[in-house]
């Protein structure tokens, strides 16, 4: 009888697990050829993936709700027919090192050991599971040097360390310590959440969590600091509303604010590449590539980053055509993983729940964020050869944040005013 592993395919650049959300298929049944076999949910989209081979599903080995890791086998497939087993959901899985195994329950939530640690390191459901099976603690998890994306602690990383900590003399509270040794950073203490009559409890939804852990672990990566700049954008404004209807005509696309913006973006960042990096230890990895991420908020209220790629080969129709089709895509959950990986750089439109400006958070493992204000008719002074008169401008705020390790507030000020100085000198006269 042929076999067929299904594994889960790697989904995107920083994707390296991924939650069962749904079989659509059930041990017994026949599968084709690319017939989409399971639902899974990665931190960034919710994808289906197809068969790759076709036959009968003999076997699933992750249930709904568990956590594969990239290149686990999640199912087979017989391709000759043959009996059918079904795997507890509860059932020991061994996982292995070239000197170790180690036994992990597979729906353990291990709830002892932190999904984030002090240092904002974030340790996936198998490297918690056999951490506490192993009762490993969060400083001896801390001190492990990860091998994965952003210094994350893979299977592979902890078991190694379970190997050589098998070979290490233990350490008992007693004895003294050949070398003082700063004290391990306290986790931050949560507060008690006291539930008053008539309150309503909401758990929060998966992706819900994961914006939360993310959030956390961006302001635990890099220190935040925010420059702000304001730019007047009534020649944009004024011909946008003069070529927004033959604009739909011609190209059976609405021309909005946003791709004019990201044009301007785009133009600033050619000129500033010192905010198109991101950091690796103490590496800074410039980024050869412009792929911007435009937050889109979901029809669920949480956000998605869908990525223009290489978004400086675009001239501004081609920008338009590729934010509308991004924003329809989020929208009408149709995102791929491609569509929300490789982001370089983000920006965020506060502007469009009437907000002023923001102070956004930064998508790691990027350096900077920058949010566009509302668009406002606002009094303001004009500059004329004849003397300063008042006067009807078109004004927004541009909110710049960025990591102070390694964008000073030289290069995050210059950057944001850039940007400002392009949107100003918009011709009115331009032709697409």
């Amino acid at each position: 009888m042929a076999e067929i592993e299904i594994k889960l395919p790697k989904m995107g650049e920083s994707v390296t697990e991924a939650t069962i959300t749904n079989w659509l298929k059930e041990v017994g049944d026949t599968v084709e050829m690319d017939e989409p076999l399971v639902e899974v949910a990665t931190d960034k989209v919710d994808n289906e993936l197809p068969s790759e081979a076709e036959g009968t599903l003999i076997k699933i080995l992750f249930e709904k709700d568990e956590v594969a890791q990239v290149g686990d086998v999640i199912a087979i497939i017989s391709t000759d027919g043959g009996a059918a087993v079904v795997v507890p959901a509860k059932e020991v899985k061994t996982v292995t090192s070239e000197t170790k195994a180690v036994e992990v329950v597979s729906n353990s939530n291990s709830e002892s050991v932190s999904k984030t640690g002090p240092s904002g390191k974030f340790y996936s459901p198998l490297v918690r599971s056999i951490a506490d099976k192993e009762g490993i603690s969060m400083s001896e998890l801390e001190s492990i040097s990860g091998s994965g994306e952003n210094g994350r602690v893979t299977k592979k990383d902890i078991l190694s360390f379970i190997d050589s900590r098998g070979n290490t003399p233990v350490v008992t509270k007693t004895s003294a310590p050949a070398a003082k040794k700063a004290a391990p950073a306290k986790t931050a203490h949560k507060p008690n959440v006291p539930v008053m009559e008539g309150d309503e409890i909401i758990p929060m939804d998966r992706m819900r969590k994961l914006i939360a852990d993310h959030m956390v672990m961006s302001v635990q990566t890099s220190p935040h600091v925010t420059s702000y700049v304001e730019a007047d954008v009534t020649n944009i404004v004024n011909w946008r509303n003069k070529v927004k209807n033959e604009f739909l005509a011609k190209e059976g696309q609405k021309i909005t604010f946003t791709p004019i913006f990201m044009e301007a973006i785009v133009r600033a960042i050619k000129d500033f590449p010192g905010v198109n990096v991101s950091v690796d230890g103490d590496n800074i990895i410039q980024r050869k590539h412009i792929n911007l991420g435009m937050a889109t908020a979901l029809p669920s209220g949480n956000l998605i980053v869908p990525v223009i790629k290489d978004a400086d080969n675009y001239n501004l129709t081609g920008l338009a055509k590729q934010v509308n089709g991004l924003a329809n895509k989020a929208r009408n959950n149709k995102l791929a993983a491609d569509d929300v990986s490789g982001g370089t750089y983000t920006v965020t439109n506060v502007g469009s729940f009437g907000n002023v400006m923001g102070t956004p958070i930064i998508n790691q493992p990027q350096v900077a964020i920058l949010a566009l204000g509302a668009v406002r008719k606002v009094v303001s002074v004009i500059e004329t050869e004849n003397g300063d008169t008042i006067g009807i401008r078109s004004k927004m705020y541009l909110s710049h944040s960025y990591d102070h390790r390694v964008v000073d507030g030289a290069l995050g000020g210059m950057f944001v005013k850039r940007v400002a100085d392009y949107l100003e000198q918009f011709d009115v006269n331009r032709e697409f």
